[in-house]
């Protein structure tokens, strides 16, 4: 288990634009293993749904919200046709998943993502090209979302390549919109 897996404590890139998610909103965390993105929006007022495969994982989240033992890669998509006001992944990636996983963010919802990206391979893993995202792929997926922030680069703690997005539905008819930075 590699070190951003192993903390409990929220990603910076989720706490910084969890800001996009008012209080009494609907929240999906995909992958989202012992729960710390869970606990993160259910402390801010949120109700949270997480999917993980690993029920022994789940387990750490029972009295949070709606937990789903689902094999995403493997199996068919839990939530059809559910929309949530924010989804959340980090250090996660199955590229098949890519479109459901933006198509679940409702109208003037938020997807906030982060995983790991290619060069990760030259510092540790994931090593494996399934699992590292292209350069400006996390673009290409969210071409009909809005995009509030994108990085693509190095971090130091520990060392690893990253692709993050902050990215909002934009809801028909809405005008312009202000998020904070």
């Amino acid at each position: 288990m590699s070190a951003p897996h192993a903390t409990l404590a929220p990603s910076p890139w989720v706490q910084r634009w969890s800001t996009l998610v008012p209080a009494g909103a609907t929240v999906l965390d995909l992958a989202c293993g012992q729960g710390r993105h869970l606990r993160w929006f259910a402390q801010r007022g949120c109700s949270v749904t997480g999917v993980d495969r690993d029920a022994a994982a789940l387990a750490a989240s029972a009295g949070l919200g709606e937990l789903i033992t689902a094999d995403v890669e493997n199996g068919p998509w839990p939530l059809p046709g559910r929309r949530f006001d924010a989804v959340v992944v980090t250090n996660y990636l199955w590229r098949a998943l890519l479109p459901t996983v933006v198509d679940s963010v409702a109208a003037s919802g938020v997807l906030v993502y982060e995983t790991f990206a290619v060069g990760n391979e030259t510092v540790g893993k994931p090593s494996n090209s399934d699992f590292l995202l292209r350069p400006g792929e996390l673009l290409q997926a969210c071409a009909g979302l809005r995009i509030v922030a994108y990085e693509d680069g190095f971090l130091d703690a520990p060392p690893r390549f990253v692709q993050r997005i902050a990215a909002v539905r934009v809801a028909p008819g809405a005008g312009p919109q202000r998020h904070p930075l």
